[in-house]
């Protein structure tokens, strides 16, 4: 429609024109949308979030997201129980999709078999910004390695909070893309996933890395290996230690016995002491 004014108002026949629609609108606005349109526009606002499986080394998953990025992922199967459990948590409705957009999907299938350069946003909106800052370090474990609470609690520099962070590690709303079961108790020993402890050495079998070794290691109390070599120590599934001979490979019960043995920690996985 062409507006045009007169001494700032508009000409009679575009004000008689917009009259008549008011008086038209006014006559509908007891119509009330329908309930299935509020969680699009909601999506849309980015006040809600959508939904959809894919697959993942431990099964399929539910995915949801919006667009700050991924905010839940939990094993797939009842659509309800999902969308009860995703507005208990964050108080905002999650509407099902058939599949997740195809950038999005390729983006999380990169990033679960390795690329470090996948992209992926997180919204980690309504966590504390101690639990942002253990995800984020839990993030930089390579994949097919393991980490400790207490190596997250010293990296994070809170030294004395390994128990916290396994309680932020517990309350993570993206597990596998934010790779909790790659943290492990100081003690070598796998420890519980918010999926299952098979959940997890699937997770960790898909990766390269071996539940069995790392659980036997744990019963004989070896926590890292050093290289009579180089002299230096790391943690058994770094990818340094990989490279470690039998011939050549020193087990240590500490981090104490590795240095008072001369040995050095390895620059790359940093094993606390």
């Amino acid at each position: 429609m062409d507006t045009r004014y007169t001494n700032g108002r508009m000409d009679s026949a575009e004000d008689a024109a917009s009259e008549a629609l008011i008086r038209e609108l006014s006559r509908h606005r007891a119509v009330r949308a329908p309930a299935s349109v509020l969680p699009v526009v909601l999506a849309g606002a980015g006040l809600a979030d959508a939904y959809a499986p894919t697959d993942s080394p431990i099964g399929p998953v539910f995915v949801a997201y919006n667009r700050e990025g991924i905010s839940f992922v939990r094993l797939a199967g009842d659509h309800d129980a999902f969308e009860s459990s995703f507005r208990s948590r964050f108080g905002r409705p999650a509407r099902n999709l058939e599949r997740l957009p195809r950038d999005l999907a390729l983006a999380i299938e990169r990033q679960l078999a390795g690329d470090v350069r996948a992209g992926l946003r997180l919204d980690l909106r309504e966590l504390s910004e101690f639990e942002r800052a253990v995800l984020s370090k839990a993030r930089e474990v390579p994949r097919g390695e393991v980490r400790t609470y207490s190596w997250l609690a010293r990296e994070i520099g809170r030294p004395r909070a390994a128990r916290a962070v396994g309680a932020a590690l517990g309350n993570n709303p993206i597990p596998l893309l934010v790779p909790c079961h790659r943290v492990i108790r100081s003690d070598g020993h796998l420890n519980g996933y918010v999926f299952g402890g098979e959940a997890k050495r699937r997770a960790l079998e898909a990766e390269g890395a071996d539940p069995d070794e790392l659980e036997r290691l744990a019963r004989s109390g070896v926590r890292f290996v050093g290289s009579d070599t180089t002299r230096i120590y790391c943690f058994p599934t770094c990818r340094n230690a990989r490279r470690i001979s039998e011939r050549h490979l020193v087990p240590f019960a500490s981090a104490l016995e590795a240095a008072a043995s001369g040995y050095r920690p390895c620059r790359v996985c940093r094993p606390a002491v």
